[in-house]
């Protein structure tokens, strides 16, 4: 009798404990900052636990809802809207392993991307005594002349271009390759780059940051800008990390609850 009066005592904390008050769509929707048609999508695709129904067909919403949308909200602002809602589902229809997999991934992708522009970064250090605006229509060259300015064999800037690192025009009636303007400062900072060090395969992937901009200052801000915005994502994921562990407690407690009422069922009927 005294172990059955523990039992129910138990069982009574743990449906207070988890007890989440009734709410509707509109209220969902205020607590967090998305309007009642956002909240039904959300539920429709998967990123909200199904909503129980009244009698009447009514939603209602508890607080599981409410802390999975919250998750959801963070994570779209670190990796994106469908990404975000990828998780929001393994979160809730695949093993907490799925979900945990996908945010490492996530968390990796912004570790590479951190990378690159550190890389990035260096190599704008770099080229910074390169008068990179300063071309004219005069600094046009053939990959012989190119190569003697550069102290180069041409070789190597066909190499560059095979590499689709510069890639210069060709003489429609003879082929040969004509070095516009842009195109030399491109070679001229490639030469930059690999005396300093960069081997093929980074440059590869830094040389079309530098081409979108036409001066030194510009390049510096435009990875500035990049930089924080890396900064904001990973604030961003570093909260929907937290919001997602707070949604697998709740998810984990409520099963715990599911178990002890069954083996409470089981003890009491053998």
């Amino acid at each position: 009798m005294l172990v059955e009066t523990s039992r129910r005592k138990q069982r009574a904390f743990r449906v207070v404990s988890l007890k989440s008050g009734v709410l509707r769509t509109a209220d969902v929707a205020r607590r967090c900052g998305y309007s009642v048609q956002q909240v039904r999508n959300l539920e429709r695709d998967g990123v909200l636990p199904p909503a129980t129904r009244t009698v009447t067909g009514y939603r209602i919403y508890g607080d599981l809802h409410v802390q999975s949308a919250l998750a959801y909200r963070a994570l779209a602002a670190g990796v994106g809207p469908t990404e975000a809602k990828r998780i929001g589902r393994a979160v809730h229809h695949s093993p907490a392993s799925q979900a945990l997999a996908l945010l490492d991934a996530a968390h990796a992708r912004l570790d590479t991307e951190r990378t690159e522009l550190r890389l990035a970064q260096q190599a704008a250090r770099a080229i910074a005594g390169e008068p990179i605006e300063d071309v004219r229509a005069s600094d046009s060259m053939s990959v012989s002349d190119l190569a003697a300015a550069l102290g180069v064999r041409p070789s190597t800037l066909r190499h560059w271009d095979a590499e689709e690192l510069v890639v210069p025009n060709r003489d429609p009636a003879r082929g040969t390759r004509q070095y516009t303007p842009a195109q030399v400062r491109d070679a001229r900072i490639v030469h930059q780059l690999r005396q300093a060090g960069y081997r093929i395969p980074p440059l590869r992937a830094l040389m079309p940051e530098l081409r979108r901009t036409s001066r030194s200052k510009d390049v510096t801000s435009a990875l500035a800008a990049r930089e924080a915005g890396i900064a904001t994502r990973s604030r961003a994921l570093l909260d929907g990390a937290v919001a997602l562990s707070a949604v697998l407690t709740m998810i984990e407690a409520s099963a715990d609850h599911t178990d002890f009422g069954r083996h409470d069922r089981e003890d009491q009927h053998p």
